[in-house]
């Protein structure tokens, strides 16, 4: 039976004129009342312009890329990708041309699935998820809810870079990040606009991932660093609670394990954001914590441009007196000086491969797109240790 906007007013406990507001944004609602009108809207899967069976039949050219920050050029290579795969008009009329809507969520969960709403009501042809996600488990199962229902209805959910949601249990999560989409297939009668049980949303002909290999690719950056002869690295991971720290850092303990040595200590483990200040910053603690180290392993390229300004400040050479890695190769790696040892990831070609998702013109049945490799890009800003 259809979820009408009387049955969301009475699960609030509010008017259906309450909830009418809350929904257009047309309207000051306090901030308890809101909240209670959208949990309501998420626990009864609220359609805003009806059943989501029906959006498969009233489409439109529009996707929706979901970014955590436009202007980390990250972000922007997997965007320009996707828009670039998307705009080219083909030879077959029902895979011409889509609109690209660039949606900068900031790293917001809340504005992520907001995005997804009004996507949604938009009746989207695809929407394209890019980026690490957050670990909290009720966004985990808030999400796979909402894609789940976005596929039912027809719409292609792809997700670029980061694991596939999945409920609190945590059961189901893929190893690395990945593409994924949900595109067309079979399902049960009865089941449209309906999430899976548990909120997990699964991997197969309607979930296609794309793997960026962030694990594999942070084992061989600390492995270059091994190789090299440095023992005392200071490690700086990105926001303890996204999916691409978690997964670089453990491609970091993997090459440690491997090399028989322990994990790395606390003291000189940190976590901070994926920023130039957060490098700056956290190299100044780790040189705090032990003046003596050889090495610094950056979470991004961005932070470890951070980390060289803050070595240069206290008077340290690079790599002379302390090496520096980075991560994804983005454009400036190579021209900063020294240029940046880092992993290079296909941003490009990652980007490229969700277009073609996003579009329909590749749904392998397996469920995956395979990946094109991380791979060490070794340059000036590494050396083997002093003395």
């Amino acid at each position: 039976m259809t979820v009408t906007l009387a049955d969301v007013a009475a699960r609030a406990g509010v008017s259906a004129a309450t909830v009418s507001r809350v929904l257009n944004g047309n309207y000051p609602v306090a901030t308890a009342t809101r909240s209670r009108v959208l949990r309501a809207v998420e626990e009864l899967e609220y359609v805003v312009n009806g059943p989501a069976s029906s959006l498969a039949a009233a489409s439109s050219d529009l996707v929706g890329v979901l970014v955590n920050d436009i202007a980390d050029p990250f972000f922007g290579i997997i965007a320009g990708a996707v828009q670039d795969t998307l705009g080219p008009v083909t030879s077959v009329p029902a895979q011409g041309r889509k609109l690209a809507v660039i949606c900068n969520t900031g790293g917001s969960p809340e504005r992520e699935l907001t995005y997804l709403t009004l996507l949604q009501r938009q009746r989207a042809a695809a929407v394209v998820l890019t980026g690490s996600s957050t670990d909290d488990p009720g966004h985990r199962a808030a999400l796979a809810a909402r894609l789940q229902r976005l596929a039912a209805g027809g719409v292609r959910v792809v997700l670029c870079g980061r694991p596939l949601p999945v409920d609190e249990s945590g059961a189901g999560e893929p190893a690395a990040d990945g593409c994924g989409t949900a595109a067309e297939g079979a399902r049960e009668p009865g089941a449209e606009g309906r999430p899976a049980a548990g909120g997990t949303l699964t991997a197969g002909p309607r979930v296609v991932t794309v793997p960026l290999d962030n694990e594999g690719g942070a084992r061989a950056l600390t492995g270059h660093l091994l190789a090299l002869g440095h023992r005392r690295i200071g490690y700086l991971a990105g926001p303890d609670h996204r999916s691409t720290t978690r997964h670089r850092l453990a491609g970091h303990r993997a090459a440690l394990a491997a090399a028989g040595l322990p994990p790395t200590p606390d003291h000189l483990l940190l976590h901070g954001t994926f920023h130039r200040d957060s490098g700056y910053a956290g190299a100044l603690r780790l040189l705090e914590a032990d003046p003596g180290l050889t090495a610094i392993a950056a979470a991004n390229d961005t932070v470890a441009l951070g980390v060289c300004a803050a070595l240069r400040d206290r008077g340290l050479r690079v790599p002379q007196d302390v090496s520096v890695t980075g991560f994804d190769d983005l454009p400036f790696a190579a021209d900063v000086a020294p240029g940046l040892t880092t992993v290079r990831l296909p941003l490009r070609e990652t980007g490229q491969a969700a277009g073609r998702v996003a579009l329909g013109t590749e749904v392998p049945e397996d469920g995956v797109v395979p990946p094109d490799p991380a791979r060490l890009v070794a340059r000036d800003s590494t050396a083997p240790p002093r003395g």
